[in-house]
């Protein structure tokens, strides 16, 4: 992944500020990609010799280590076996349907069983195939399966030399191809492909359009992203939350504190709001949340992940379907709540909750009915062309940390909130 900054609560950018998108799917995208628009949320995991070293997944290049010392991590590195049950387990326990994981990172350490090279995790320090202990656990959870590939490789000799050496360059790009091959050919079905980092080279010194046809050749119903130097399935928003145009398919990846890779220091961890704002901004534009853990180099989760997780895995069991079965949602203002929609059921999800009474301003359509999702408790309401006013709450949020009320409407929900600031009774400057 990239070197980014601090990302906090990310909010949904206006369509019409967006530049022009790629072209919509295509109905064999949307055949492929059904499941995973369904889906909504996923788990990303960045795990490798980073993880050892505890600095952060960029360590190797931001602090210059050369390579005959950082080649010293792969000895020691040893994951209790075991230890991808447990990622899969929060996972499932989360509300996530699937899981993304490194199979090789820009340090270039494969975490699979590979005939290409010796630096693997099967011949070096866990003396296991790490990528095969992911699938299954994965697999035994009911998860879909991706693959995280790094095309970018530090320890590789070729890997920056192949943007000015074309025999260096077909060595490195049948290298890579050879990996993925490897990954996609000895694993049984893959969900979803996540290239990552095309450096130094571009889409025709990969050789992309071969890459593909390679990909899909050996796994006709997988999901390819757009780092590749191609268009591939979806488009990957990192550290920010910004819908495509056009009905193209999105995913941001965020991570829980700053790093992707287990950093010991990184105490900046994302509350459970946080996430769960982020996870409805992602649905309400019709897109999904990659949400990242990096584990301890033993494999254990970090205590503040399995906190946070478990706080969101409880409001999806009362809130999921909420997220899971939505569609593109108009209505977005309100400086205490954010919405999603199902068909003409419009879900307020109130995650300043203050009290009493809450309005949405400039509904367009005329509610039916509504309740409180965490108790079932009908809220009263009145209507008119301006506002809905749902009363008689209770003081204190009845769910944690976003209270959700469903709105039935007798069509599907907008809101224009002009239209309330041009016509709203004004009647006279004397009080």
């Amino acid at each position: 992944m990239a070197s980014l900054g601090v990302a906090g609560t990310a909010l949904a950018q206006t369509p019409g500020a967006q530049p022009d998108a790629p072209p919509a799917s295509t109905p064999d995208q949307l055949r492929r990609m059904k499941w995973w628009h369904e889906a909504k949320f996923g788990m990303f995991i960045h795990f490798g010799l980073y993880s050892q070293h505890a600095r952060h997944e960029w360590a190797m290049e931001d602090e210059a280590i050369p390579i005959p010392e950082y080649q010293k991590l792969a000895p020691v590195f040893n994951p209790a076996p075991g230890s991808q049950r447990q990622w899969a387990k929060l996972a499932k326990a989360a509300g996530m349907k699937y899981m993304v994981m490194t199979t090789k990172h820009h340090e270039g350490f494969c975490n699979f069983d590979t005939k290409l090279t010796n630096y693997n995790a099967v011949k070096q320090g866990p003396k296991r195939d790490l990528v095969r202990e992911y699938v299954d656990a994965a697999r035994a959870e009911g998860l879909r399966v991706g693959f995280y590939y790094s095309l970018m490789d530090w320890h590789h000799p070729d890997g920056a030399k192949c943007a000015t050496d074309e025999a260096a360059r077909r060595r490195f790009v049948d290298y890579t191809h050879g990996l993925i091959r490897e990954l996609l050919t000895n694993y049984g079905k893959i969900d979803v492909l996540w290239y990552d980092v095309s450096w130094p080279l571009k889409a025709d010194g990969w050789e992309s359009e071969k890459m593909n046809k390679m990909v899909f050749s050996l796994q006709p119903d997988i999901i390819v992203n757009n780092r590749n130097g191609l268009l591939g399935d979806f488009s990957t928003p990192e550290q920010h939350i910004t819908a495509e145009k056009g009905g193209r398919a999105w995913e941001s990846c965020m991570t829980l504190n700053d790093s992707w890779g287990f950093q010991r220091a990184d105490d900046n961890w994302k509350s459970s709001k946080t996430i769960v704002r982020n996870l409805i901004t992602c649905a309400h534009d019709g897109g999904n949340y990659l949400l990242n853990i990096g584990p301890q180099p033993d494999g254990g989760i970090p205590p503040e992940t399995i906190r946070v997780l478990s706080e969101v895995g409880r409001w999806m069991d009362t809130n999921g379907h909420t997220i899971y079965a939505s569609d593109i949602c108009l209505p977005r203002r309100s400086n205490y709540a954010s919405f999603t929609r199902t068909g003409n059921t419009l879900f307020m999800h109130v995650h300043f909750w203050p009290g009493e009474d809450v309005s949405i301003a400039g509904l367009m359509v005329k509610a039916k009915s509504a309740k409180l999702l965490k108790t079932g408790q009908s809220v009263t309401f009145t209507q008119d062309e301006f506002r809905l006013h749902l009363t008689g709450l209770p003081m204190d949020a009845p769910d944690t940390p976003v209270t959700t009320i469903a709105i039935e409407c007798d069509g599907e929900p907008t809101q224009d909130t002009d239209f309330v600031r041009k016509n709203r009774l004004r009647p006279s400057v004397n009080i």
